[in-house]
């Protein structure tokens, strides 16, 4: 599972994507999931580029906080440049809703793991 966590994490944030726009009546469709998407997905790639420097595994909490921080950040940031703009209320979603499963799941998985 180590080696996972990057595409355990890539379908959390598409998740979170698909879940906001069907909320808010936006569409499924793959070019609308691809838009809103693709700010968070860049911001995955550079806070899993923080962990990889860092040496780590991404495994720990706290390597997952990184990747959530700095994925949420980055991806508010490219929003705010290319005009989609952001809200007090949508980055608190985006960083309890990725959080409670990005860091959740490193929570969980030591334990299922040793029991397994």
């Amino acid at each position: 599972m180590r080696r996972w966590w990057w595409l355990l994490d890539l379908v959390v944030v598409l998740a979170f994507v698909v879940i906001g726009r069907a909320s808010h009546h936006h569409g499924e469709s793959v070019a609308g999931v691809v838009s809103t998407a693709w700010p968070f997905v860049l911001g995955l790639g550079a806070g899993w580029l923080v962990v990889a420097v860092r040496g780590r595994t991404g495994a720990r909490v706290g390597d997952g906080a990184v990747v959530l921080v700095t994925m949420v950040a980055v991806g508010m940031a490219l929003r705010v440049f290319v005009g989609q703009g952001t809200a007090a209320a949508f980055i608190a979603v985006a960083l309890a809703f990725n959080g409670v499963f990005m860091l959740g799941a490193r929570l969980v998985w030591p334990r299922v793991a040793r029991h397994a």
